[in-house]
C-alpha cells in the first residue's frame, strides 16, 4: 500500500467572533441588532488543514498560538478535528471580529496579532516543509519569513485570495509558488490575472468566481472552467479555503485538473453550509 500523501500548512490560526448584521454599519454612530453571532476557529491556514483532515490527508498545521484561553480553545480543537499541530508561542492568539451579511459581505476586524516566529519557530516550520510533499505556506509573516529559508524541493502552493495582480507583499509568494489561487474579487479580467502570475513561475493557476464557479490555467495555457453548485448557505467564510484543500487532495491522488476543479467546488459547499470551517469543529469544540 503506496504511503498517503503529506502536506505542510503553515500560516494563521484565530479565534473568531462572528456576527451576522441587515447591513454593514456605516461610518456613523447609530446601533444596529445582531440577527445572529458565534464563535469559532478562524484562520486561513486553519481552513484548508481542516479541510485536508477531513478527506483523509495527513496534514500538519504550522501556526502561532498564544497560551491564552483562546490558543487553547483553538488549539485542542484543531487536534480533536485530526490535524496534527505544530503550535509557535505567541504572546496573544490570533483573535478577528467578523461584521456580515447574510449575502455574504464582510468586514474583518483584527482584534489581537500574533507574535513574529523565533528563530527555533522558522526551523521546525522549514523541516515540516522538507518532510512534506507539497507545502501551503499563507499569506502571513510566518510565511513571508519561511519563503526566505525553504530550497523549493517541495511544492509550494500559495493561496493569493484577492489579489489585484500588482501587490508587493504577494510577490514573494508568488514567485515561490508551483501552484497558486485567487479570487476574482479585485480584477476585471481574471483570464488576464491568472496569465501574468503563470509569467512568475507557477504552473497551474486557478481563480474562484463566487456564483460563476472558477477557472483554471496552466503554463502550457490549456483553459478549464466550472459551473458552481447550488448550496444552503451558512456561513461563506472559509469556501475558498475548502476549495483549494478539495482540489489539492484531488490533485495528490492523480486526478486532471478538471476533476479536481470538481472535487473543489464540492469541498467548497460543505464549508458554506456550516458555522464552522468544516463541520468537524461543530464536536471539535467545547459547548458554549
Amino acid at each position: 500500500m503506496p504511503t498517503p500523501s503529506s502536506v505542510a500548512v503553515c500560516g494563521p490560526a484565530s479565534w473568531n467572533h462572528l456576527i451576522v448584521l441587515d447591513h454593514l454599519p456605516e461610518p456613523v454612530p447609530h446601533m444596529q441588532f445582531a440577527r445572529r453571532s458565534w464563535q469559532t476557529i478562524g484562520g486561513t491556514s486553519a481552513g484548508k488543514a481542516l479541510h485536508l483532515a477531513g478527506l483523509g490527508v495527513n496534514v500538519r498545521l504550522c501556526t502561532p498560538l498564544g497560551t491564552d484561553d483562546d490558543g487553547q480553545r483553538v488549539r485542542g480543537a484543531l487536534t480533536a478535528a485530526g490535524v496534527a499541530v505544530d503550535s509557535f508561542s505567541s504572546e496573544q492568539t490570533e483573535r478577528h471580529v467578523n461584521l456580515m451579511t447574510e449575502h455574504g459581505q464582510r468586514v474583518s476586524l483584527y482584534v489581537a496579532t500574533p507574535s513574529t516566529p523565533s528563530e527555533h519557530d522558522l526551523s521546525v516550520a522549514t523541516a515540516a516543509v522538507a518532510a512534506a510533499d507539497v507545502a501551503v505556506v499563507d499569506l502571513s509573516e510566518l510565511g513571508a519569513l519561511l519563503l526566505q529559508r525553504v530550497d523549493g524541493s517541495t511544492p509550494v502552493w500559495v493561496d493569493l485570495h484577492d489579489y489585484d495582480g500588482s501587490s508587493d507583499f504577494h510577490e514573494p509568494f508568488l514567485r515561490a509558488a508551483t501552484t497558486v489561487f485567487m479570487s476574482d474579487d479585485s480584477t476585471k479580467d481574471p483570464w488576464e490575472l491568472m496569465r501574468s502570475c503563470l509569467a512568475r513561475g507557477p504552473r497551474l493557476a486557478v481563480c474562484t468566481r463566487g456564483a460563476q464557479g472558477a477557472i483554471a490555467l496552466d503554463a502550457s495555457g490549456n483553459r478549464y472552467q466550472i459551473a458552481a453548485v447550488p448550496a444552503d448557505v451558512v456561513d461563506t467564510n472559509g469556501a475558498g479555503d475548502a476549495f483549494m484543500a478539495g482540489f489539492l487532495a484531488s490533485s495528490l491522488h492523480g486526478k486532471t485538473v478538471q476533476d479536481s476543479l470538481k472535487a473543489a467546488v464540492m469541498q467548497a459547499r460543505i464549508a458554506i453550509g456550516s458555522e464552522h470551517l468544516h463541520p468537524l469543529l461543530a464536536e471539535a469544540l467545547p459547548a458554549p
